[in-house]
Parts: structure tokens; sequence; C-alpha cells
């Protein structure tokens, strides 16, 4: 894949994830009847809604902000935690399949932004030690 098409590819898959974080983490603060109605159909405390809507809003400035690979890390990971387990209460509850792929559906959206992010956006490789590039020879020997 071309750097222009790989580019392209990551503002999208970022942009689209990004804004679903965004707007859902904006709904889940605004405590609407809606969104404590779906928390306690999950079994979910109301106050939990509070709580992840910080965190999306946080994983969605971690996207977009320049420069901070790590905290881009954790808030991909952060983003696959909360939508994996959105996925697993949903069929936990015996939602409809539908309720339960649309989170699958934004993870396969985070593996794609995460996988076509730029080196500005990715941890530096770590050079190994001199004693694990040593063949033959554990890193921990004496």
């Amino acid at each position: 894949m071309n750097d222009k098409a790989r580019t392209i590819g990551y503002w999208i898959a970022t942009g689209l994830l990004g804004s679903a974080f965004a707007a859902g983490g904006l709904g889940d603060l605004a405590g609407s009847p809606e969104v404590l109605e779906g928390m306690a159909h999950l079994g979910y405390p109301a106050y939990f809604a509070t709580i992840l809507g910080v965190w999306k809003v946080l994983g969605a400035i971690a996207l977009f902000a320049p420069r901070f690979p790590r905290l881009k890390e954790w808030a991909y990971a952060g983003i696959f935690f909360d939508l994996t387990g959105a996925a697993a209460s949903h069929a936990a509850v015996g939602d409809a399949a539908g309720k339960v792929m649309t989170p699958l559906v934004l993870v396969a959206i985070a593996a794609a932004s995460w996988a076509l992010r730029p080196e500005s956006r990715r941890l530096a490789s770590a050079p190994k030690p001199e004693a694990e590039a040593r063949v033959g020879k554990p890193a921990l020997a004496t």
C-alpha cells in the first residue's frame, strides 16, 4: 500500500473511530434517559455511564492529538476493552445480533486505525541490549 493510500485509510478509520467515541462519550456524560435505560438493561449502575463517558472523550482526544504515541497505545487498548466488553455485555443479556456486532465492527475500524497509523504516531522500537543480541547465550547468563 502506498503512503498516500495508507494516510487516507488511517484518517478515515481514525476519524470514524474518534468521532464515534467523542459522540458516545458526550452522550454518556449527558446521562439521557436512553443511556441510563441502556446501562440498566445491561446490568450496570447509572454512574458507570459517567465513567465510560469520561474515558471515551479522553480516548477520542488522544487519538486526534499530535504526538504522544504511548498515550495513543493506551487509548487503542482502552477502546478495544470498551468495545469488546460492550459486545460481551449485549451477548450476555441476549440482545439481538446487531447489538453484539456493532461494537465488533468498531473494533475492526480501531484495528485498521492502529495498523495504518503513521510513524509519528507509533512508539519507537527500543534497541536490543547487547546481552540479548548475543547468539547462543541467555540474556541473564553470568
